[in-house]
C-alpha cells in the first residue's frame, strides 16, 4: 500500500493523459487534442474528456490533474440547464470526466456569438475591418464595449488548420446548410447566449463570446459537444467592468487567457523552433487550481475531487457499467 499512497502525491497519477479502452460494439476512436471519443455500434458516442491542455493549436506535455473533470461538468450543467431550449446528445453521465451521448450528423459550421468586442473580434476591428461574417459592425468602438446587440459570426469547421469566418450569405449560398436549419441554428444561438448570459450574470459574470456546434439526427437538431465552458467561451467579471473600460485597461478575463499569457511570457506561442517551457510540478498544481477555480466561479458549486487512486480504471469501469444500460 505505501507504494500507492507514495504515488497518490504525484500529480499525473490523477491525470488521464490517454486512453486506450476496448468496449463492447467498438466501432471507432478518434483521439482529439483534448479528448478520446470511442464510436459504440455507431449509434454512440463515448466522450472521454482527457486532462490534455492545448494551447497555440499545441497539446502540452503535461496533463492538468482535474481539467477534464471541470470542463465536462460545467458542460453537462449547462446542456441541463438549457435542455428545454434545444434538446442536446447527452445520454448519461456516467463519471466525472465522461459524457456518452447519440451520434449527430454534425452541421459543417459552428456558430459563434459575440456580445462584446473582443479577441478576434476586436483583432479585426482594430485592423480596419467594419465587417465581420456579413455583420457591419458601428464605428467609434473599443476593446472589450458591449455591442449594440449580439452578433451572430460563424465559421466553417476545418478538417485540418484553423477555422474560417463565413458569411450567414455564404453559408446559404453554398448550400453549406439549409435555409431552414441555418434559421432554426440562428434562433438556437440567440436563446442559448440570453440564457448563458442571465446564468453568468447570476454568478457576477459576463459572459463576452462563445460558440454552439448542432448535429441532426432522424430529422432533429440536436446541440452537440461542450457550452458555456472556459475553454469554449470566453467570460468578464461583472465588478469593475465599467470602470477598467472608461480607464481602458484590460478586463479581468476568466477563461484559459492565463495559460496563454504564461507560455508567451515565456516565449512560446506555437510558432516552429520555440519550445514549451517547463512544465514543474508546482506550475502544472497552479493550473489545476485556476481551473477549479474556474469550476467554482462559473458554476456556484463546490468542486468535488472524485475518490480512488486510480483514474483509468474508474472510468473504464464507469463506461463499462453505463454501456451495458444501453
Amino acid at each position: 500500500m505505501s507504494h500507492i499512497s507514495h504515488l497518490k502525491s504525484d500529480n499525473t497519477m490523477n491525470a488521464i493523459k490517454e486512453t486506450h479502452f476496448n468496449f463492447e460494439g467498438q466501432t471507432a476512436f478518434y483521439k482529439g487534442k483534448v479528448r478520446d471519443v470511442y464510436t459504440i455500434k455507431d449509434k454512440y458516442l463515448v466522450m472521454v474528456v482527457s486532462d490534455r491542455i492545448s494551447a497555440f493549436d499545441v497539446v502540452l506535455p503535461e496533463p492538468i490533474p482535474y481539467k477534464g473533470q471541470v470542463l465536462n461538468q460545467i458542460a453537462a450543467k449547462f446542456l441541463k440547464a438549457t435542455s428545454d431550449i434545444v434538446p442536446n446528445w447527452v445520454i448519461n453521465i456516467p463519471d466525472p470526466s465522461v459524457t456518452i451521448g447519440r451520434i449527430c450528423e454534425p452541421f459543417k459550421v459552428e456558430m459563434v456569438i459575440r456580445g462584446y468586442l473582443a479577441g478576434h473580434a476586436a483583432r479585426e476591428y482594430a485592423a480596419g475591418k467594419r465587417t465581420l461574417c456579413g455583420v457591419t459592425l458601428p464605428e467609434g468602438l473599443k476593446e472589450n464595449d458591449k455591442l449594440p446587440e449580439p452578433i451572430i459570426t460563424p465559421t466553417t469547421k476545418a478538417a485540418i488548420g484553423h477555422d474560417e469566418d463565413i458569411s450567414r450569405e455564404d453559408i446559404l449560398a453554398k448550400g453549406i446548410v439549409s435555409k431552414q436549419d441555418y434559421e432554426q441554428l440562428e434562433a438556437y444561438t440567440r436563446a442559448l447566449f440570453a440564457r448563458g448570459t442571465e446564468i453568468a450574470a447570476a454568478q457576477g459574470l459576463i459572459l463576452v463570446d462563445t460558440k454552439y456546434e448542432f448535429g441532426k439526427v432522424d430529422g432533429t437538431i440536436y446541440l452537440i459537444d461542450e457550452i458555456h465552458t472556459p475553454d469554449s467561451s470566453r467570460y468578464f467579471y461583472s465588478e469593475g467592468y465599467e470602470e477598467r473600460q472608461q480607464h481602458g485597461e484590460q478586463q479581468k478575463q476568466l477563461s484559459k487567457e492565463f495559460v496563454r499569457r504564461w507560455l508567451i511570457e515565456n516565449g512560446f506561442q506555437g510558432k516552429d523552433g520555440q519550445t514549451v517551457p517547463e512544465m514543474t510540478p508546482e506550475k502544472v498544481e497552479s493550473i489545476s487550481e485556476r481551473y477549479i477555480e474556474l469550476y467554482e466561479r462559473i458554476t456556484g458549486e463546490k468542486f468535488v475531487k472524485p475518490e480512488g487512486d486510480n483514474v483509468l480504471n474508474r472510468v473504464e469501469g464507469a463506461i463499462k457499467s453505463a454501456l451495458a444500460t444501453l
